[in-house]
């Protein structure tokens, strides 16, 4: 079985004490969907804004504040190209292999996966380690490190890894939901903006709240059906 997931590259928390956050490994993966605790969606905000935690260079972008809170999340709320580090995390559950995205790489990346169903060649998805999709007729062949001559190689029917990739693109569009109404009840005063900005981090469209709705109605612009995590080989 193959499993695919879109995950963001996290850290130990290191005593953020801004918003409650779960704990984690000094470095590691945390898979992006809906049913995240709010702890753990905490842990994927404060990773997202920790990403782009610089001073805009651009002429007419407000100082940074001086309160904890707004200084934090001055990148984030300021800049309009922004980034999640991460990407796909895809298994063979039989064997064990796993394909990482590697250093540099971002979820707004992932289309380069499109690219290579569609059937225009290869992709890579950042490097140490260096993973690759190169498509071979009705299959793409995942190498985990292509910088390794003894790399770990995958190989997924197209039909497969096209239903895989949209099911991750509906676990991104649950968690920006999830994210928003967290947002809603830990951030009131950033809510909106600290939702726009993940959407954007994340290349997807900002959540929507309909006028007095209410928290548990956010919703996001609908996508196609959801088809998750795992396949036949």
């Amino acid at each position: 079985m193959i499993v695919l997931q879109p995950v963001l590259e996290v850290h130990a928390s290191g005593g953020f004490t801004l918003w409650p956050v779960a704990e984690s490994a000094p470095y590691g993966f945390l898979p992006l969907n809906g049913a995240l605790d709010p702890a753990e969606v905490g842990t994927a905000v404060m990773r997202i804004a920790d990403c782009n935690d610089i001073d805009p260079e651009h002429d007419g972008r407000p100082p940074r504040p001086a309160d904890p809170l707004g200084s934090f999340l001055h990148g984030l709320l300021a800049m309009e190209d922004l980034f999640a580090s991460g990407g796909l995390r895809i298994t063979d559950t039989t064997t064990g292999t796993t394909l990482l995205p590697g250093c540099c790489h971002g979820l707004d990346e992932r289309r380069d996966w499109l690219e290579v169903v569609g059937g225009t060649g290869c992709a890579s998805f950042g490097h140490d380690p260096s993973p690759l999709a190169e498509r071979d007729g009705e299959l793409v062949r995942l190498t985990v490190d292509a910088d390794r001559d003894d790399s770990p190689v995958m190989e997924v029917p197209v039909t497969d890894l096209r239903r895989l990739l949209v099911g991750a693109e509906r676990d991104l569009v649950d968690f920006l939901q999830l994210a928003a109404a967290w947002a809603a009840r830990h951030l009131p005063a950033y809510a909106a903006p600290v939702a726009s900005a993940l959407g954007r981090a994340l290349d997807l469209p900002a959540p929507v709240t309909p006028p007095n709705s209410g928290q548990s109605r956010t919703t996001v612009a609908p996508r196609s059906s959801r088809s998750r995590t795992t396949s036949s080989k």
